[in-house]
């Protein structure tokens, strides 16, 4: 390339990235997307952990599942929030569905048993505030599914499918209406 060329060719190419930075942008007076931050509390502390001790232990950790279940409502309450709301969420307590049943023998120790006599349940505090800053909604929340087995599930092979249904429940019940408003 001849030093001549070269100046067009960088203007060209500054012109093509800068209007798919204008593209991106959202047009002038529109509210920012719909945000959803889920924290939680030591998870070595929630019930399932207490539950499980000295069972399960080849599986995940208790940090894997709870971040699973926490990108889950960052996608779906950021669905259902209007424009500019924020959502805080904290998980403060969780007992997934079903147990480890030690008296069934060393070689089903990483065994889960799903039966209605072990059902989900997931206490959680939350903060939703409006595109101004002003809270719309705050509270605690102790959601349980004792009908967990009763219910169709959308997905056979996600091992925190009746978590997720029991969070999808809740922020449809709680926030559905947020958007419209």
């Amino acid at each position: 390339m001849r030093f001549t060329n070269f100046f067009p060719a960088v203007a060209a190419t500054l012109t093509l990235a800068f209007a798919g930075i204008a593209a991106a942008a959202p047009p002038a007076g529109t509210a920012p997307a719909a945000t959803v931050e889920v924290t939680w509390t030591n998870p070595a502390n929630f019930s399932e952990e207490q539950k499980r001790r000295g069972f399960g232990s080849a599986r995940e950790t208790p940090e894997q599942w709870v971040s699973d279940l926490a990108q889950y409502v960052k996608r779906q309450g950021a669905r259902l929030l209007g424009p500019g709301q924020e959502l805080d969420v904290t998980f403060t307590d969780i007992t997934r569905a079903g147990a480890f049943e030690p008296w069934r023998g060393p070689q089903l120790d990483d065994t889960r048993f799903i039966k209605d006599i072990y059902p989900p349940a997931i206490d959680l505090h939350f903060t939703l505030r409006n595109a101004d800053g002003s809270t719309a909604l705050e509270g605690s929340r102790k959601l349980r599914d004792a009908a967990f087995l009763y219910r169709g599930t959308p997905s056979s092979t996600d091992p925190l499918r009746y978590e997720k249904r029991m969070l999808n429940d809740w922020l449809r019940r709680d926030f559905a209406a947020s958007k419209a408003s």
